[in-house]
C-alpha cells in the first residue's frame, strides 16, 4: 500500500502560512502539488490532523456547507 503524502503536503501549507487558512486557500495550494486531492479529500485529511493534535481548526458557518479556518499548532499561545 502507497503511503498518503496528502497530510504531509497540507502540514507543509499550514506551518508555511503566517495567518489562518481557510479550506478552499488550503485547497488551491494543495493542488499545486497534487492536482488529484478533491475538497472531500482534503477535509477528511484535515479533520484526522487537527483530530491527532498537529493542526488546529473552527467551524466558523452555519451553513450547511460550513466553512472553516485551519492553523498551525500552538500559533495562537
Amino acid at each position: 500500500m502507497e503511503e498518503d503524502v496528502i497530510p504531509k503536503i497540507i502540514l507543509d501549507v499550514i506551518n508555511k502560512a503566517n495567518e489562518p487558512l481557510g479550506t478552499n486557500e488550503i485547497l488551491d495550494r494543495v493542488q499545486t502539488k497534487d492536482k488529484s486531492v478533491t475538497r472531500i479529500m482534503l477535509l477528511y485529511r484535515l479533520n484526522e490532523l487537527r483530530s491527532q493534535q498537529k493542526i488546529e481548526g473552527k467551524h466558523i458557518s452555519k451553513s450547511i456547507k460550513g466553512a472553516w479556518i485551519w492553523w498551525k499548532k500552538g500559533v495562537f499561545k
